[in-house]
């Protein structure tokens, strides 16, 4: 039977990177606790967990949960669904494969087109995917930094938000809605970054190992594809979103400092290596995160192809 071109649902990627938030929320929350750290000292991963749970509770490691959520909503909804959107645009079936297209489902023989066809414009898809849901997601990011950095705060200056929606209202009425979108610039960088990074390399890694590799288009592909595009991803982001945190979390009196200015302050002060604080923790969490959010993006697009399938066979069996 013959391949059926068939678009999916433009929030499949935002739903997948709700599910994967769920799981590894408390990497994340660590991860901007260590970033958002000021100085030279040594704390590792593991270790401000620990302290975390000590001293905070168990519960505080899912603090900013909805946030999280909201965030994935808005970002990567728009993120996942614009690339999609634009890849499907520049794809072109007129490849010769090494394997059997019978081996291999649609998406993977479209991803395939574009890598050999495509590369430069796979690049511009991303960048301008990345661009619209870092401006989308940024409000999200804000409310999510700021209730993940709470508990590290002195009692006298925390925010105490009750989830995300009051956050929101809360920023918008006291700060002013524009401080909503603090940190937009940096954030949108690390967007087009992060997109281009995680999504162009996944489908490189995935073209180079179906057509280089035994591997077949499967959970172990998709897998270590995932593993390699977090690597990637977290390496090219991670200065970025350092910069990035520490606008989103500074305290209103010097929430005007630029990011040139943070950068140089940060260089001048604690060096080099501050740019990669929290590298580890955002490894552990974008690389699971990134196998979540492909397996289960796929799986969805799965599910789909199989209702419609039936859906399709219904309305054959219905005209005879």
């Amino acid at each position: 039977m013959a391949t059926v071109k068939r678009s999916h649902p433009f929030y499949f990627g935002g739903a997948a990177s709700c599910v994967a938030a769920i799981v590894v929320h408390p990497f994340d929350l660590t991860k901007v606790r260590l970033q958002n750290t000021k100085g030279s000292a040594k704390l590792g991963m593991f270790s401000t967990m620990v302290k975390i749970a000590q001293n905070e509770g168990f519960i505080k490691l899912y603090a900013g949960l909805s946030a999280s959520i909201l965030r994935q909503a808005t970002y990567s909804t728009v993120r996942f669904g614009v690339y999609e959107k634009l890849k499907d645009l520049v794809s072109k079936n007129k490849s010769k494969f090494k394997k059997k297209r019978s081996e291999i489902d649609y998406d993977s023989i479209r991803l395939i087109t574009c890598i050999e066809a495509n590369l430069g414009e796979l690049l511009v898809c991303s960048s301008i995917a990345g661009a619209l849901g870092g401006a989308c997601g940024n409000p999200g990011d804000v409310i999510n930094v700021r209730m993940q950095n709470d508990g590290q705060l002195p009692p006298h200056q925390r925010r105490n938000y009750k989830h995300a929606i009051d956050g929101i209202i809360r920023i918008s009425r006291e700060e002013g809605f524009s401080a909503l979108f603090r940190g937009l610039g940096p954030n949108i960088n690390r967007a087009i970054l992060m997109t281009s990074s995680q999504c162009v390399s996944y489908d490189m890694f995935k073209y180079l190992l179906l057509n280089h590799t035994p591997m077949q288009d499967g959970l172990t592909l998709h897998f270590s594809s995932s593993v390699l595009a977090g690597l990637v991803a977290t390496t090219v982001c991670s200065p970025v979103d350092v910069i990035k945190t520490r606008i989103m979390s500074a305290s209103t009196s010097d929430h005007r400092m630029t990011s040139t200015a943070i950068m140089k302050q940060m260089f001048k002060a604690e060096g080099i290596s501050s740019f990669f604080k929290g590298w580890t923790p955002a490894f552990i969490r974008l690389g699971p995160q990134t196998i979540i959010t492909f397996v289960v993006l796929e799986q969805f697009k799965s599910w789909h192809n199989i209702f419609m399938d039936r859906k399709q066979q219904k309305l054959n069996v219905a005209k005879l």
